[in-house]
């Protein structure tokens, strides 16, 4: 028993010894036990999504950044939405601009694009709000922040509507489709984390 002893003592002196002289071991050791423990909370988020993987391959990226932090994870979150929406947008136009569209297109695409543009707005008005401190109650404000998240959600369905009668193109549908998709998914799980972080604060 005696042995034992020693053999840990030893190795404690040793990995004391280790990385007390290299400091980059020691730092490097430290930053992957807070990138394991920040991508836990991240995963644990995310399974309470209706799109667990495409959150955790989303977020996981921004561990080191958002750390164990519900505001900064919900607050990111609005930004990836409203950057993918954006991004959705300009895709969108460019391809109502495209020749040989039929009519009926042509008229869902700009529809489409006028309801992203009115999801781009709502997406930037919550991520103002969370960054608020004064004037309203914070669940005044997380009333506000989901109505508008709730919205931009619906706006991005609403856009996927105009593509679902039988006079639009197979193509055109399936492209949109692939665009709407993940903004759609994306605003989905930024809504969750909004939700959860709005009912975690009351």
């Amino acid at each position: 028993m005696a042995n034992i002893g020693s053999f840990f003592s030893i190795s404690a002196i040793f990995i004391f010894a280790l990385f007390t002289t290299s400091p980059s071991l020691c730092l490097a050791v430290r930053k992957f036990l807070s990138s394991e423990t920040d991508t836990k909370f991240i995963k644990t988020w995310c399974d309470a999504t209706t799109y667990p993987d495409l959150c955790f391959v989303t977020f996981s990226s921004y561990a080191a950044e958002i750390q164990d932090s519900p505001k900064t994870l919900t607050t990111k979150s609005l930004f990836v939405a409203l950057n993918s929406t954006r991004l959705a947008s300009k895709n969108l136009t460019d391809i109502s601009k495209t020749q040989g569209l039929k009519p009926r297109e042509t008229e869902a695409l700009q529809d489409c694009v006028e309801e992203i543009g009115d999801s781009i707005d709502e997406l930037k008005r919550s991520i103002v709000e969370m960054d608020e401190t004064a004037g309203k109650s914070f669940a005044f404000r997380m009333s506000d922040i989901q109505t508008w998240v709730s919205a931009a959600l619906t706006d991005e369905d609403t856009c996927m509507d105009g593509f679902s009668e039988t006079a639009t193109d197979g193509d055109v549908k399936a492209n949109m489709r692939t665009l709407i998709e993940k903004v759609a998914h994306l605003t989905s799980i930024s809504l969750a984390f909004v939700n959860h972080y709005a009912g975690a604060n009351k």
